[in-house]
């Protein structure tokens, strides 16, 4: 919750020196950023897909909810274009895939079937998320396929050692 806050906190206050100071602002409010790490250390980001992979004896139950999704590497993709397109303005959302908990975790069972992965979800009770990225792609922006995100992402985890491969 204090790192939203802190992030919204410093976009705003960006917003504000803007107009005070007669400079075009333009933000990227990134989704949960997912992909392969450059870091050494995990963060919570790289911890969302991780968890799944962990050992488990089925019994853990995982909240079951829309989560939105954006590879790291188009994150950065992102940032490259709003800063060369002249018409980049305001605040953009940075989302690819907006997918479900229990659909995503099929997907990896998919993908990586020796791995023990959760099995019960609870439903969460949400209003629907309404979240685009279709400024974004009216500038030129498109993003990889899930499953490339997927796949990158889990052989970094395995070459660096969090994920036994």
């Amino acid at each position: 919750m204090w790192y939203c806050l802190g992030k919204t906190i410093a976009e705003t206050e960006a917003i504000e020196f803007g107009r005070r100071n007669e400079l075009n602002i333009v933000t990227i409010c990134p989704s949960i950023v997912i992909g392969p790490m450059l870091q050494s250390t995990l963060n919570a980001s790289s911890l969302f897909l991780l968890r799944y992979f962990k050992e488990t004896d089925g019994s853990d139950i995982v909240e079951g909810r829309d989560c939105p999704i954006v590879d790291v590497r188009d994150v950065a993709e992102v940032l490259l274009l709003v800063y060369e397109k002249p018409e980049a303005d305001g605040r953009y959302i940075c989302s690819s895939y907006m997918i479900q908990t229990q659909v995503l975790v099929e997907k990896l069972k998919a993908m990586y079937p020796n791995y023990n992965y959760p099995i019960n979800f609870t439903e969460v009770k949400e209003e629907p998320k309404l979240i685009s990225s279709k400024k974004l792609q009216d500038l030129g922006w498109k993003y990889r396929p899930l499953e490339e995100t997927i796949a990158d992402a889990v052989k970094n985890y395995q070459d660096s050692g969090l994920l036994a491969g």
